[in-house]
């Protein structure tokens, strides 16, 4: 696993959307005062955070937000990674950490180190297969203790890898914190589609831009003449086309 980690990155098809701003000359923007969420506290010490969305689930986010943190790191970026996906965390896994994290005499976290990353996820606290239980405002109190209540340091760019769809996480996400932008992970099918415009209507509705997509899994390479196969289409260049994207 850690070998995988440490190479360079899948063959991902990526349509990139907007450039990331180069994260060592950028900080985090202060609203319009016409926005809605213009009271989003920044985090001290963070200059940019990028969130890693989907609207559906297992189309590899957490894959592409673990190599996204690495890619920088590897660049000389002082990156973070934030799994926010409480109920379903595994970047802990992904990493290859079994290990807990200490706390501070001021009851702050110190986030995990490895690969000269940051990291911080539920799978760190609990064991695998423990189920958490719990309702939204647990949620939101944790995803919020993990951006405030972690010692993160001086960051470039914090990584964080959300859960599937548009619930609590990403609620408290967007209303508590000023992102810089969003990657949209999707793989080829039409139901993914339809997920993935839901994702870009929520970071629209709360005006964050999204940075780019991912198209995951986007074709088959046959083992014997090595001829790529785009089974499903190319959904990233269909949701290019959409008006929704425009406006």
């Amino acid at each position: 696993m850690q070998q995988t980690l440490n190479a360079e990155l899948p063959d991902y098809h990526v349509t990139v959307i907007e450039t990331i701003p180069e994260p060592k000359m950028t900080t985090q923007k202060s609203a319009a005062s016409d926005d809605p969420w213009a009271d989003r506290a920044r985090i001290p010490g963070i200059n940019n955070i990028i969130a890693v969305a989907s609207g559906k689930g297992g189309v590899g986010k957490s894959t592409v937000s673990t190599n996204l943190a690495i890619a920088m790191a590897k660049r000389g970026v002082k990156v973070g990674l934030m799994d926010s996906d409480i109920y379903g965390p595994s970047v802990h896994i992904m990493m290859g950490i079994d290990e807990r994290p200490r706390v501070t005499e001021d009851q702050k976290i110190i986030p995990i180190e490895k690969f000269d990353i940051q990291m911080m996820s539920m799978g760190f606290l609990v064991e695998n297969d423990a189920p958490l239980i719990w309702r939204g405002p647990l949620v939101m109190k944790a995803v919020e203790q993990f951006l405030r209540d972690v010692q993160w340091g001086e960051l470039d760019v914090l990584v964080i890898d959300l859960p599937p769809g548009t619930g609590d996480a990403q609620l408290t996400l967007v209303q508590k914190t000023p992102i810089t932008g969003a990657v949209i992970v999707t793989t080829p099918q039409e139901v993914a589609l339809v997920d993935a415009r839901r994702g870009l209507k929520m970071f629209q509705k709360v005006n964050t831009k999204v940075l780019g997509i991912v198209e995951n899994m986007s074709y088959f390479i046959c083992p014997k003449c090595g001829e790529k196969s785009f089974i499903f289409g190319r959904i990233a260049e269909k949701i290019l086309d959409d008006e929704l994207f425009r406006k």
